[in-house]
């Protein structure tokens, strides 16, 4: 983790926790092809190190990400000669395979949403598996009132299963901005803190997320996505079934039981 990047930072504020911080205050942390670039770079860096158990994910100033930047995203390199549906799709691609890369980094991805969540911020915040927002945030899926389709970035697939198709139908379709306390209200984050408390607060979930077991953790994160996707009761059990007779197998697992039968402190060693 210490590759050096131009758009945001990465540093580990306890152990076993990267925090990634979109760092463009001067912009609201808006979306570029360098900050995305960047972003992939670091979550492809955060998923193949095994000390890191869990990612706290920011912005730099008073905003967490304010979406695209208008003034200019740039083109993805390689594309300049390509005529503009074939560019404009691959900036779309690039920006939206963040969700997958999101879902697929095997340690959990706590938001801690500081300000300004709108646009490609608000689908950042809602790729997100956990979300806390300090009383200053606010969040918009603000595409239908740029004139193109509300459903962008994976919103339309997230957030009905975050909050339900009837609330999220209303906030797509009219694009209003709404505060802290009613993102809490319809469950978008689990809790709105003091702005100062934000980050001690979501540094204390990912060290208790820290305190499992690498594995269980993994497992859990992946199990929990696949299962928002799979077609039946009976399907989503059988993947669970399979996935706790593999763990159960782990050496970790036979650590936890004996250090709970010995009452001593569990010693992981992701084997």
């Amino acid at each position: 983790m210490s590759d050096t990047y131009e758009n945001l930072s990465i540093d580990t504020p306890a152990e076993g926790v990267t925090r990634i911080t979109l760092d463009r205050p001067e912009r609201l942390n808006a979306l570029t092809h360098g900050l995305v670039a960047d972003l992939h770079n670091a979550l492809s860096a955060v998923d193949a190190d095994h000390d890191t158990r869990a990612v706290v994910l920011t912005g730099a100033g008073r905003g967490f990400c304010a979406g695209l930047d208008l003034t200019g995203f740039g083109g993805v390199p390689g594309t300049e000669d390509l005529g503009a549906p074939q560019r404009g799709m691959a900036v779309q691609q690039e920006i939206a395979e963040l969700v997958h890369h999101m879902r697929d980094v095997r340690q959990p991805i706590i938001a801690a949403i500081n300000g300004a969540a709108a646009g490609g911020g608000f689908a950042l915040a809602c790729a997100s598996d956990i979300r806390y927002c300090a009383e200053r945030a606010k969040f918009g899926t603000a595409f239908v009132r740029l004139g193109i389709s509300g459903c962008d970035i994976g919103v339309s697939w997230m957030l009905p299963r975050l909050i339900g198709a009837s609330r999220a139908w209303e906030l797509m379709l009219t694009g209003r901005v709404i505060d802290a306390a009613e993102a809490e209200r319809i469950g978008l984050v689990s809790a709105v803190v003091p702005d100062d408390d934000l980050m001690d607060t979501c540094l204390g979930v990912a060290a208790e997320i820290a305190a499992n077991s690498p594995f269980g953790v993994w497992m859990t994160k992946e199990v929990m996505w696949s299962n928002l996707e799979i077609g039946s009761l009976r399907a989503g059990i059988d993947l669970e079934n399979r996935t706790q007779i593999m763990s159960s197998l782990t050496e970790d697992s036979r650590e936890a039981m004996a250090s709970f039968l010995e009452r001593r402190q569990v010693k992981w060693s992701n084997r």
